[in-house]
């Protein structure tokens, strides 16, 4: 290796020396703030930690140059109360083992790479591994990568756990896992939460570390304190509504089977259908309307009819009802990757899993999935499609009569769009209408607020029209809630993902953090998910219900990072949010369905002319929705 090392330099030479950010997963903003080299001594009088562990890495290599770890350790400890000590070297462990009493300092022996040899004995780690009963010499613990606990495969899924943990403590020696990081790719399996990963090493049954390593700390402290031995049933600690985003579309393909069924397993509250219709006038859930979006559309027969839509602001798609119900279905699904340019995909395993599912047997599941306490249809397009031919609400209204949703109150129904022209068209039902604000907005009028009072009872944000931010810094905190609240309208929140590169840097790259701050910081009322797991493990957190709540469950203070940023490296104020006006919210009703007539001659599947906006299969399978939906929900689910 080349470089400049720390034994080329006094201390005094490397004053003028800054620190700066080494993970290329993580800012440089803070590259300028004057952070300087510490001494141990000065993070004692400075930080004032409640433990401190050293670990002394290259003890070997330092010796060749005639400087002494050992004797270092030995002196500092005379000033400085050492928690742990932890080396990858057995001698120097062993150099010092008659020097420490282990009721004080622990020392821990460090595994590195399996591979690697261990300078000392000439043994690879692997192989010492094997021979705990000799590290029970020289140590009270080890310390190693938490793939030597929970390896994982090429594939990044996880393996089954080793006996690692349980050998350590049957010898007596307590085992800590390193390698905890937010902001890097883990396992699949924890859907990109960290939280679980921490969980599978401390709460899973049959064995807990007895520590972590972690670059942030924040995590496993919520995780270990507040998230521990929770079950789904118990009682929620926030009040807090959770809807999903296409089922759980974190996991799944978005609006399949799969996808709803781990939705309400994982706690969701409220399962979502975003309404399409197909060319033969069924509606089915689709988080697009685009299926070049959403399937593999484009690799199939059909790839031909792909066309421009200047109205949706489509260059190259095929939308849905280009396409008979039976073609859609032949079509298969494919997970959404809303982060792929940062080279982060959701659980590849399952990236075409999943079966289409209508609109009918979306109500018909939920209907019967006894954890969920209601459904969300959303509508969009609605005055595009009946210049095509298709009268959405309609068949909307049609499935939910035909389900049985319009004589029960088991069940909440919540309609959402963007457009008011499409709620009014509900204004007489008894359904929740969601008013949906598209745009990041700052402020709210009270005019908007009125009118959306005359067709709409809840309404949607995006999460920067509350907590506004600059270069995925938090600058800011709008009252856009807090007005909607005083005026009886929910306030619900969308786009919350799992995926670090998603939050602000405030929230230390952790969803729960994240959420935190909407919901104790902000006040919410609910989230709009494609994790739904994780805002229902947050719902549960005991911590919410302590009369004082540990202080890593304070908000985030919004702008708290650009205070301490270098004034050089601050970027340019970007031009602020705007101000949601009445003209906003204002809309002309929806247009009459147009009456399509087929062309005369051979009609293609591209311009074929749509039948009844209500199918006749749509209508027959709602009539027989009260006899066959057990069936359904085991054929189709």
């Amino acid at each position: 290796m080349q470089g400049w090392f720390s034994i080329d330099f006094n201390f005094k030479d490397l004053a003028p020396v800054t620190l700066r950010q080494g993970v290329f997963s993580r800012t440089e903003k803070f590259d300028g703030t004057l952070q300087r080299i510490l001494t141990v001594q000065d993070v004692v009088n400075q930080v004032k930690p409640p433990g401190l562990w050293l670990n002394i890495q290259h003890d070997t290599f330092f010796s060749q140059h005639n400087l002494s770890m050992r004797s270092f350790i030995i002196s500092l400890s005379k000033n400085v109360l050492i928690n742990y000590i932890s080396s990858p070297e057995v001698n120097f462990l062993r150099s010092i083992v008659a020097r420490f009493n282990p009721r004080v300092t622990k020392l821990v022996f460090r595994f590195i790479g399996q591979d690697d040899v261990e300078p000392s004995t000439n043994q690879t780690y692997g192989s010492l591994l094997k021979n705990l009963t000799f590290i029970k010499t020289f140590a009270s613990g080890i310390l190693v990568p938490k793939s030597y606990i929970w390896p994982v495969d090429n594939s990044l899924y996880l393996q089954p756990y080793t006996s690692l943990v349980l050998d350590a403590h049957k010898e007596g020696l307590q085992i800590f896992a390193s390698e905890f990081a937010n902001d890097v790719p883990f396992a699949y399996n924890y859907s990109y939460d960290p939280a679980p990963e921490y969980l599978s090493f401390v709460d899973n049954g049959d064995f807990s570390v007895d520590g972590v390593l972690s670059d942030f700390p924040v995590t496993p402290s919520v995780t270990i304190d507040c998230f521990t031995h929770l079950d789904k049933n118990d009682k929620p600690q926030a009040k807090l509504l959770i809807i999903t985003s296409e089922g759980a579309s974190g996991d799944y393909p978005g609006c399949t089977n799969l996808a709803y069924t781990k939705a309400a397993s994982d706690g969701a509250d409220v399962l979502d259908c975003p309404v399409q219709m197909a060319k033969d006038g069924i509606p089915f859930c689709l988080g697009s309307i685009n299926l070049i979006d959403k399937t593999s559309v484009s690799q199939s027969p059909f790839s031909n009819i792909a066309s421009t839509v200047p109205e949706l602001n489509i260059t190259n798609g095929i939308v849905t009802f280009n396409l008979t119900w039976d073609e859609i279905k032949s079509l298969k699904l494919s997970i959404s990757n809303p982060w792929s340019e940062f080279r982060l995909y959701r659980n590849p395993k399952a990236r075409n899993d999943g079966k289409f599912v209508s609109l009918v047997d979306f109500l018909t599941y939920a209907e019967n999935a006894t954890t969920v306490s209601g459904v969300m249809i959303s509508i969009e397009n609605a005055a595009y499609l009946a210049n095509q031919g298709f009268g959405v609400t309609a068949a909307v209204r049609e499935a939910l009569r035909n389900a049985g949703y319009n004589n029960q109150t088991a069940k909440k129904v919540m309609i959402q769009s963007k457009d008011s022209s499409v709620l009014k068209e509900f204004k007489k039902s008894r359904y929740e209408l969601v008013y949906r604000v598209a745009d990041d907005i700052r402020d709210i009028e009270s005019s908007p607020i009125s009118e959306i009072m005359n067709f709409a009872s809840s309404v949607i944000l995006t999460k920067k029209s509350v907590f506004p931010s600059e270069r995925k810094f938090v600058s800011g905190q709008t009252d856009v809630v807090q007005k909607l609240q005083s005026s009886n309208l929910p306030a619900y929140v969308q786009g919350f993902n799992n995926e670090f590169v998603s939050q602000a840097w405030d929230f230390f790259s952790d969803s729960s953090v994240e959420m935190n701050n909407y919901i104790a910081g902000a006040g919410i009322d609910g989230v709009i998910t494609d994790f739904p797991g994780t805002a229902a493990r947050y719902r549960g957190n005991r911590c919410l219900g302590y009369k004082d709540p540990p202080m890593y469950l304070s908000p985030v203070e919004p702008g708290g990072l650009l205070q301490i940023m270098a004034r050089q490296l601050l970027s340019p104020a970007e031009a602020p949010n705007p101000i949601l006006s009445e003209s906003d919210v204002v809309e002309p009703p929806l247009p009459p369905v147009a009456k399509i007539t087929p062309t005369a001659g051979n009609e293609s599947t591209a311009d074929a002319a749509p039948t009844s906006p209500i199918s006749k299969s749509t209508v027959v399978a709602g009539i027989l929705t009260c006899c066959l939906a057990i069936l359904l929900d085991i054929v189709i689910f």
